[in-house]
């Protein structure tokens, strides 16, 4: 156990810190988390969990992740005194197909994002996301749905990033 512990913590660093998205990805899915396919990670992506979890966050296909993202499974007071009387936060996030997460975005633990959902920069995230809702502010409220030009259906298909 100590020997994951010590692989996830350097797995996570270089996911935050290597350049390209690629490599984050690669570093994100050895660590233990459901990574999609063609899913952007920027810069500076920030997951706060216990380094025993496995399989707390999923992420889905063609997801976008802008840079300095912070998906929290974990919240707690560590060694304060205050711990017995505070709660503490825990759980899974789900980011559906084809969402996108804008910059600075914070999501909370026991969060599913909707599938082609927009968290808009700087954005709290405390409560589910919709399907194809776009959602800004602190905390995170929808302003507006995604919308399609009409005739138009959501493409299904992967599509490669450039």
């Amino acid at each position: 156990m100590l020997i994951w512990k010590l692989c996830k913590r350097i797995l996570k660093f270089s996911a935050q810190h290597l350049p390209g998205y690629q490599i984050r990805r690669s570093s994100l899915r050895a660590a233990g988390y459901t990574i999609g396919e063609d899913v952007y990670i920027g810069e500076g992506l920030i997951i706060i969990d216990e380094l025993e979890d496995r399989g707390l966050l999923n992420v889905g296909n063609r997801v976008a992740i802008a840079e300095r993202v912070t998906l929290v499974i974990s919240s707690r007071p560590n060694f304060s005194r205050i711990a017995p009387y505070v709660p503490t936060d825990y759980g899974p996030i789900v980011i559906g197909d084809d969402a996108w997460l804008g910059t600075g975005a914070i999501i909370m633990p026991n969060i599913e994002i909707g599938q082609g959902s927009v968290v808009g920069a700087a954005s709290l995230v405390l409560e589910d996301v919709p399907p194809f809702t776009i959602v800004a502010g602190v905390p995170a409220k929808p302003i507006r749905k995604v919308h399609c030009p009409e005739g138009k259906k959501i493409d299904q298909r992967p599509v490669r990033a450039r």
